[in-house]
């Protein structure tokens, strides 16, 4: 990825402070970057007769508290009025630099206050920062958040939401055999996992051994077809993966990094922005939209059954 492809963002403030030596040199084009929008986007089109059960919005990465985020915030609200949603998915890091609760307004209620208004409803995963304080606890106990427990799953409109806690520390033992018992007893058609660690990504983390070893295997099995996570910041969606697609949604508000291209990915760009997807009666609509509301990427992936 050449550097005339990237936007910089304050390097004449910085300059004027004396600060572009040699280390900034060497810092700045991994993480003060945006990716132009795409010229001519290819958008996937959707067929009229594939109804709409399910549509929700997806951040990852969100809470920056800052300008980039209230922008997403606003372009969110704009989307929500004009295509109606009840639900936000957040796959962690919801709260920089370190997780306190403290900053929850400026960083979640201030943002996103015209979709709280409106009583869209927030589901959050723990990130790997929000765990800095008090190993997340205050964000479990955050009615905003509608946190369950450190991992738990919700039903919405027939659709099953399963939240996991991916950090290291978490209980793995026990949160795998959850995991397996909760996919094995759904009965939902169209089932749906996120968390903040990626599993299949081109980006700075890339794709994760463990976490391959670890999930997809039971995703193959109890017919998992969306995987999202944060972690990652940028927004790459795959081909799907043995019926699962993955989707990084890490672009929500905090500083982005390159993103790359391997041979599972159908799209990736380094741009704020949000998700939304819609599960349909034969098909999930995922759309990548960026701070200012524009759409950048469309993919249409016909629904497998287990």
């Amino acid at each position: 990825m050449g550097l005339g492809r990237r936007r910089f963002v304050g390097l004449s403030g910085l300059a004027g402070l004396g600060i572009l030596g040699a280390v900034a040199a060497r810092y700045l084009p991994r993480y003060w970057f945006e990716e132009p929008l795409p010229t001519n986007p290819i958008l996937a089109q959707v067929p009229e007769s594939d109804e709409l059960v399910l549509r929700f919005a997806a951040i990852g990465d969100s809470g920056a508290g800052t300008e980039t985020q209230r922008m997403i915030g606003s372009a969110m609200a704009d989307w929500q009025q004009r295509d109606p949603y009840d639900l936000v998915v957040m796959a962690g890091d919801n709260i920089y630099n370190s997780g306190e609760i403290s900053r929850v307004q400026a960083t979640f209620e201030e943002p996103y206050a015209a979709l709280l208004k409106r009583g869209v409803q927030f589901r959050a995963a723990l990130g790997n920062h929000d765990i800095r304080t008090d190993n997340g606890n205050p964000q479990v106990k955050y009615a905003g958040f509608n946190m369950d427990d450190r991992y738990y799953t919700y039903t919405h409109k027939g659709c099953q939401f399963f939240v996991l806690e991916t950090n290291p520390g978490a209980d793995w033992p026990t949160q795998l055999t959850w995991l397996k018992q909760e996919l094995a007893a759904s009965t939902a058609a169209v089932k749906i996992v996120y968390g903040h660690h990626p599993i299949y990504s081109s980006g700075h983390y890339g794709t994760n051994p463990l976490m391959v070893k670890r999930l997809t295997p039971m995703f193959k099995k109890y017919g998992v077809q969306l995987y999202l996570n944060g972690h990652d910041h940028h927004y790459e969606r795959s081909a799907p993966i043995n019926g699962t697609t993955y989707l990084v949604t890490g672009h929500g508000g905090a500083y982005l990094r390159p993103v790359g291209k391997s041979k599972f990915t159908e799209f990736a760009l380094s741009r704020h922005g949000f998700s939304l997807v819609e599960i349909r009666t034969k098909s999930i609509v995922i759309q990548g939209i960026d701070r200012d509301g524009k759409v950048f990427d469309r993919g249409v992936v016909p629904i497998s059954v287990a």
